[in-house]
């Protein structure tokens, strides 16, 4: 199993196709080219209401290995899979919000800018430190000089426009 081969992974799941009502999409760190070993596959779905999401996750994967689905009864927190087809681990997120407003898609959506602006020296700080154990949000953090909670950090770079990023990446030793 290599990484490149997640999205064959992803196509013989058929996730992407049963989720459709749900507006899936792949985030993390394989779109990014910053997986490790262990990496799953991350996909992120609208999720109105998160019962008939929940209901079409259980119908279609659990019979899948390590199956596990996370629903909550009170709230409104989302709903969350895991499970392993094919040698991939799964994790499917169905969220209230629609998918452009989810946390999980700005995070992803601001570093794929960074990484898509900067000449590479980015990439391959964040991916030394993943290599040392670090979560992506924090090897980001950590590599942007961004002090105090990763998370909140990096939504609130969302908000900085290309020439703000490009002269934070300027001011970063990345070496």
């Amino acid at each position: 199993m290599t990484v490149g081969d997640y999205t064959s992974a992803v196509t013989s799941s058929a996730v992407m196709e049963l989720l459709k009502p749900f507006d899936p999409r792949v985030v993390g760190t394989l779109p990014l080219g910053l997986a490790v070993p262990g990496s799953d596959i991350d996909i992120v779905c609208h999720a109105p209401d998160p019962d008939l999401f929940a209901d079409a996750v259980w119908t279609h994967y659990q019979s899948a290995d390590d199956f596990i689905l996370y629903r909550w009864v009170s709230g409104t927190r989302p709903a969350i899979a895991r499970f392993v087809l094919d040698g991939w681990p799964f994790e499917l997120f169905g969220d209230q919000d629609p998918v452009e407003q989810q946390r999980g898609w700005i995070h992803f959506e601001v570093e794929r800018r960074l990484l898509a602006i900067d000449d590479g020296g980015l990439g391959r700080a964040v991916s030394r430190l993943r290599a040392g154990g670090l979560k992506t949000e924090p090897a980001f953090a950590a590599a942007l000089g961004i002090s105090g909670d990763p998370y909140r950090g990096l939504l609130e770079l969302a908000a900085e426009t290309d020439a703000e990023l490009r002269s934070r990446l300027a001011a970063c030793d990345l070496r």
